[in-house]
C-alpha cells in the first residue's frame, strides 16, 4: 500500500496550507494505514497530527498511524526527508534540529552536511530530494560528480541502500514522464530504490488559493506578482494510491515502496512519556523523600499539632501520588519554590494539585487544602493518567533569577520553556491577507476598526457598506474568504509565559530545543497543549506583579515596625478588612479593583475568605454567561430560597448555594448529572482550555442536554449549565486557582487597610501593574491618611520610600522613579553621590557627573524646591550646564570668572505647577486638575422667572 511519507503542514509556517489535523482526516477518507509529516527543519505539528489520528480511532475504531518525520534543509539547499526508525533514531533527529536552531537565531535552523552525517546516519531511514535539475552519470561535469552527487555518494556509503532512498515527486507540468525515467537511472547510478511521494503542501486542491497567499505573505509580496513562485496548479496535495499509480504509471515499485519504509519505522510518539527528573537525592528514593518532606512541612504548618483530618488527607494524598508514581513531579515543584524561598522571592502556588494537602505542606501554597471543596481525585486522576497540573507564581522582578536556576539546576539539555503558537485572527489575519492581496492600507485600516477583541476576522456586508467599501467587489470579496480561511492557521512560535519542561534525560532528544529570542532562553516547539496530550511533565512559572508589591511591603513593615508577615501569617479574618472591602474601597487590591469587581463587592458583601474565592471566581465569562451571578446573589440575600437540582450534585453545589460557579463544579455537573464517563469528562475538560484555538465545546450539548434530560433535570438548568461550561471554553476559572488568589486578595487588602502608606509605596515600586496609575495610587492613600512627601534632590532614592516624621508616623517619599524619562541608572549614581547634601543644581552636576538632560528633567519635576528654588528658577539654572564648559576649565584663561547675568522669573501659577507636575511625572501632589475648573463647570443659579 502507498504510504505518504514526505506531506509538509501549515507548521512549515507561511507554506503549508492544511493543519496537521486536515492531513491526517484526509488519509483516513482515503483508507491509508500511516501518514508522515515532515516539516522544514521542525517537528513543531506533529503531536497535532498524533492527537487527530487518536480522536478519528476513537471515533471510527480505525486511524492512520502517524510517522514522526522532518524535512530536513541544510544551509546549501542539500534536502533529505528524516525518518526515524525507533526512539533512539527519533532522539538523534531532534539533536540534528537542535544543533542547527541553537547556532541560528529565532526562526532559522543553520546545518551543513557533516551535522546530517554526525546525526543522520543512524536510527533513521533518509529520503533524499534531488536536485532541481537531475544528474545522471553521463552529463556531470567531467564526468566527475557534482557537489550534489558527491554528497549523495557519501551517504550512500555511509548508509547503504536499505536505509537510503532516492524519492521522487511529480512536477505536474507535462514532464514527470521523462522526469521520472531520469531519477530512476540516478537512483541505479547510486546503487538506491526510489520511493514514491506526491510532496503534499495541502489537503486538498481548494487550499491552492491560500497557499498563494501564504507564499505572497513570507516573500512579502503581492500574490499578483508572484510569477513562478505561485503553484501553477492545485495538484500537490494529498493523494490515495490509485491516482499515485497513475501517476507514477511504469514506477509502481516506488509507489508500494513507501509501504515497506513505513513499515519498518516502528516509533510512535506514545514512547516519550514517561521521562520525568527522577529528584532523587543523597540516595533517598523520591516516594521516601517526598513523605519525608511532607511530614517535616505538616510539623512546621501545625506547630500545635496537625488535625487528625488533616493527617489523614494527607495519608491519602500520599498513597495516590505513590501508586501513580507522580512523587518527581511533587518534588520538583517544592524545589523550586524551595530555591525562591531561599533568595527572599515571594511565590505562592496555584492550579488543579496545588490546593492539596501535600502541596500546602511542601510551601508550594500558603492556602489551607481545608478550605477547597475538591477532592484530590478530581485533580491528581488514576483514570486520567496524567501529571497534575502547578503553577507557582513569583515577584514579576525577580523570576528571571528562578528561570536561570532551573537552566543551572538541569542544565539546559534537560529544561527548556514550552512554545506558544500565534496564529492568524482578527486584525493581523486582515492586515497581512489584504496586504498581499494587494487592498490598500486605507482600505486595510477600515477593514480592521471593524473587528474588535481577539476574536475572529469577518466583517459582514453591511458592515462593509458602512465603511464605505464595495461589498460586491470580487477582489474584496476574494480577500474575505481567504481571510476566514486562514483563522486558526499556525503564523509563527513564540515563547509560552513560563511553562518549563524537565527530563530525566537529555530533552533535546525528547524534543528539539531552539534559542528564544530574549537572551539566556532556549525553548521546546511544542506548546502546553502538546505536552498536555503527551502527559509530559510541565511547571509554570509565572510572574505576578502583586507577589513583588506583597514582597515589598512585608519588607517595608519589617524594616519600620519591626515585625515580620508571611503569606501564611498574616492575621486571619480580620472584620475590619472585609469592612473595607464591602464598601468597595480596593484600589489596588489584588483581583478586585476592577470596576465590575467594585460594583460586585458591595452587593456580594464578603464576611469570610471563602466568600473571596466566590468573589475572584464570579465575576468572570463562565459564570456571567450562565446567568449564574444573579440567582447565587438572590440566595445570598435571602432573597430566594437555596434549593439543589438533587441530592448528588447538593454535595458539589453545597458551597456555592446550589448554584455552579467553579471550573470543577462544571465537570462535576457532566459527570453526576449528565452521566458523562471519565472520559468524555477529560475530553470536555480539555476542551475549556483559556483561549482554545479551535474550541470544541459545543459539539458536547446534545450529549449534555440528554443525559442531565434523563437523569430528571429540569431543561432551563440544564441549559445555564451548559451555557456555563461554554463560558469557560473562552475562560475558565477553577476553585483551586480562585482559593489561592483569594489569599492574595486578603493579603493585599490587610496591608492597605492596616498600613495604607506602605501599600501605596510598595505599588508605587512595583510599577507597572494593576489597573490604577500613579496619580490615582497617590491620590487614594492621601484620601486614607497617608501623608505624601514631593520627589527631592536630598531626600529621595530611586524607589519611593517610607520616612519618619518629626512629629511620629511615617510619610511617604516619592522616589526619583517616578519622574519620567529618568533611567534608574542615573537615579542609583544621583543617591551614591549625594553625600551630606546638595547645595545647588550645579553642585549635582559636579560631583553626580550627570548630563545636562538628567539636570533638566530633575528641574522639570521640581525636585530642586528643597534648595529653595522655584521650578522655573532649577530649570534656568539647569539649562545653564549645556554651555558651561567642563568644571576643569570653568574659569576662562584670564584668570576672571564668568559672570552669569541675575534674572528674575515670574512666579508660576497652582494650574501651571499641576500640568508640569503631570507633565514630569504622571501625578501631582498639589490641586486635583477638576479643582481648578469647577467654578467654571458649576452652572449658575438661574432666577426663577415670573410670569404676569
Amino acid at each position: 500500500m502507498f504510504i505518504e511519507l514526505s506531506a509538509t503542514s501549515n507548521f512549515t509556517f507561511l507554506t503549508g496550507a492544511s493543519h496537521p489535523e486536515e492531513l491526517m482526516g484526509t488519509a483516513a477518507e482515503f483508507g491509508q494505514k500511516a501518514l508522515a509529516i515532515a516539516d522544514q527543519n521542525s517537528v513543531a505539528g506533529i503531536v497535532r497530527a498524533h492527537v487527530a489520528a487518536r480522536e478519528i480511532r476513537r471515533q471510527t475504531g480505525t486511524a492512520p498511524r502517524l510517522i514522526p518525520a522532518a524535512l530536513i534543509r541544510l544551509t546549501d539547499g542539500f534536502t533529505v526527508t528524516a525518518l526515524p526508525q525507533d526512539r533512539a533514531g527519533w532522539g538523534r533527529l531532534c539533536r540534528l534540529i537542535s544543533a542547527g536552531r541553537l547556532r541560528a537565531p529565532k526562526g532559522e535552523c543553520h546545518l551543513d552536511f557533516d551535522d546530517l552525517l554526525a546525526w543522520g546516519a543512524t536510527g533513521m531511514e533518509l529520503l533524499l530530494h534531488p536536485p532541481p535539475e537531475t544528474l545522471t552519470r553521463a552529463d556531470r561535469p567531467g564526468g566527475g560528480a557534482g557537489a550534489w552527487a558527491t554528497r549523495a555518494e557519501r551517504l550512500t556509503r555511509r548508509l547503504g541502500g536499505d536505509r537510503l532512498a532516492l524519492l521522487m515527486a511529480p512536477s505536474y507540468d507535462g514532464a514527470d514522464s521523462a522526469r521520472f525515467d531520469r531519477l530512476a537511472t540516478l537512483a541505479h547510478d547510486l546503487g538506491l530504490p526510489t520511493v514514491a511521494s506526491a510532496r503534499p503542501l495541502m489537503h486538498q486542491p481548494a487550499r491552492r488559493r491560500l497557499a498563494d497567499v501564504l507564499t505572497a505573505i513570507r516573500t512579502g509580496i503581492r500574490v499578483d506578482d508572484l510569477g513562478r513562485a505561485a503553484l501553477a496548479n492545485a495538484e500537490q496535495r494529498l493523494r490515495p494510491e490509485a491516482e499515485m499509480l497513475r501517476i507514477f504509471a511504469g514506477h509502481a515499485d516506488a509507489v508500494h515502496r513507501s509501504g515497506e519504509i513505513a513499515g519498518r519505522l516502528a516509533f510512535s510518539l506514545d514512547e516519550l512519556r514517561y521521562e520525568y527528573p527522577s529528584e532523587v537525592s543523597d540516595g533517598e528514593a523520591p516516594a521516601a523523600r517526598l513523605a519525608r518532606l511532607t511530614h517535616e512541612g505538616l510539623r512546621w504548618r501545625y506547630p500545635n499539632g496537625t488535625p487528625d483530618r488533616v493527617r489523614a488527607m494527607a495519608k491519602h494524598e500520599l498513597a495516590l501520588i505513590a501508586k501513580l508514581g507522580y512523587e518527581p513531579y511533587f518534588l520538583t515543584v517544592r524545589d523550586v519554590v524551595a530555591f525562591a524561598r531561599a533568595r527572599g522571592i515571594l511565590c505562592q502556588g496555584r492550579g488543579s494539585a496545588a490546593n492539596s494537602v501535600v502541596c500546602y505542606a511542601l510551601g508550594v501554597t500558603s492556602v489551607s487544602p481545608e478550605i477547597g471543596t475538591m477532592v484530590f481525585e478530581r485533580f491528581v486522576s488514576e483514570a486520567r493518567d496524567e501529571p497534575p497540573d502547578i503553577d507557582v507564581d513569583f515577584e514579576h522582578e525577580r523570576r528571571e533569577e528562578v528561570i536561570q536556576h532551573i537552566y543551572q539546576k538541569y542544565g539546559r539539555h534537560r529544561a527548556g520553556l514550552c512554545a506558544t503558537v500565534i496564529h492568524y485572527r482578527g486584525k493581523r489575519a486582515v492586515r497581512e491577507v489584504g496586504r498581499a492581496m494587494g487592498l490598500s492600507d486605507d482600505t486595510l485600516s477600515a477593514m480592521s476598526s471593524q473587528i474588535w477583541g481577539w476574536g475572529g476576522g469577518a466583517v459582514s456586508p453591511e458592515r462593509l457598506q458602512e465603511i464605505g467599501l464595495d461589498p460586491a467587489d470580487r477582489r474584496l470579496l476574494q480577500t474575505l474568504d481567504l481571510i476566514a480561511e486562514i483563522q486558526g492557521f499556525p503564523r509563527h512560535l513564540s515563547q509560552h509565559v513560563g511553562g518549563f519542561i524537565m527530563t530525566e534525560g537529555r530533552l533535546d532528544e525528547l524534543v528539539p530545543v531552539e534559542n528564544a529570542t530574549m537572551e539566556g532562553r532556549t525553548v521546546i516547539p511544542w506548546d502546553k497543549d502538546d505536552i498536555d496530550a503527551l502527559g509530559i511533565l510541565k511547571v509554570d512559572v509565572l510572574a505576578l506583579g502583586m507577589l513583588s508589591c506583597i514582597r515589598k511591603a512585608f519588607d517595608l513593615i519589617a524594616r519600620h515596625h519591626k515585625t515580620g508577615y508571611t503569606l501564611a501569617t498574616l492575621p486571619a479574618e480580620d472584620p475590619e478588612v472585609y469592612d473595607m472591602l464591602c464598601e468597595a474601597d480596593s484600589i489596588g487590591v489584588f483581583q478586585v479593583e476592577s470596576r465590575a469587581q467594585m460594583n460586585f463587592l458591595p452587593r456580594m458583601k464578603p464576611r469570610k475568605f471563602y466568600d473571596l474565592v466566590i468573589q475572584v471566581a464570579i465575576i468572570r465569562p463562565g459564570p456571567i454567561q450562565g446567568d449564574m451571578v444573579h440567582p447565587f446573589i438572590r440566595r445570598r440575600n435571602g432573597q430566594e430560597r437555596v434549593t439543589f437540582p438533587s441530592d448528588a450534585l447538593g454535595a458539589v453545589l453545597e458551597k456555592t448555594l446550589g448554584v455552579p460557579l467553579f471550573q470543577e463544579q462544571a465537570m462535576q455537573i457532566a459527570i453526576i448529572g449528565a452521566g458523562f464517563s471519565p472520559e468524555e469528562a477529560d475530553r470536555l475538560r480539555r476542551s475549556l482550555a483559556t483561549f482554545k484555538k479551535h474550541g470544541n465545546v459545543s459539539e458536547f450539548r446534545e450529549r449534555f442536554m440528554e443525559g442531565m434530560r434523563a437523569n430528571g433535570y429540569d431543561d432551563d438548568f440544564s441549559a445555564r449549565c451548559f451555557s456555563q461550561i461554554e463560558g469557560f471554553g473562552s475562560y475558565g476559572f477553577p476553585e483551586s486557582h480562585a482559593a489561592s488568589f483569594a489569599l492574595l486578595v486578603y493579603a493585599s487588602a490587610w496591608l492597605k487597610y492596616r498600613h495604607p502608606g506602605i501599600f501605596a509605596c510598595a505599588l508605587l515600586n512595583s510599577q507597572p501593574m494593576g489597573f490604577y496609575a500613579p496619580a490615582q495610587i497617590v491620590r487614594d492613600a492621601r484620601a486614607h491618611g497617608v501623608t505624601v512627601l514631593p520627589v527631592c534632590i536630598n531626600a529621595s532614592t530611586w524607589d519611593n520610600r517610607m520616612e519618619a516624621l518629626r512629629e511620629g508616623g511615617l510619610a511617604l517619599r516619592l522616589g526619583l522613579r517616578q519622574i519620567r524619562g529618568l533611567a534608574e541608572e542615573e537615579g542609583e549614581w544621583i543617591t551614591a553621590a549625594r553625600g551630606n547634601g546638595y547645595r545647588a543644581v550645579e553642585d549635582v552636576w559636579r560631583r553626580a557627573g550627570i548630563a545636562p538632560r538628567t539636570l533638566t528633567l530633575l528641574a522639570e519635576a521640581d525636585a530642586f524646591a528643597g534648595l529653595g528654588l522655584s521650578r522655573r528658577d532649577a530649570l534656568w539654572a539647569a539649562r545653564a550646564t549645556t554651555d558651561r564648559p567642563l568644571p576643569l576649565f570653568a574659569d576662562d584663561i584670564d584668570g576672571e570668572g564668568i559672570v552669569e547675568p541675575v534674572v528674575s522669573f515670574a512666579e508660576m501659577g497652582e494650574g501651571e505647577h499641576v500640568v508640569e507636575d503631570y507633565a514630569a511625572m504622571r501625578l501631582t501632589l498639589r490641586s486635583h486638575p477638576m479643582a481648578l475648573l469647577r467654578s467654571r463647570l458649576t452652572p449658575r443659579r438661574r432666577q426663577p422667572l415670573h410670569l404676569t
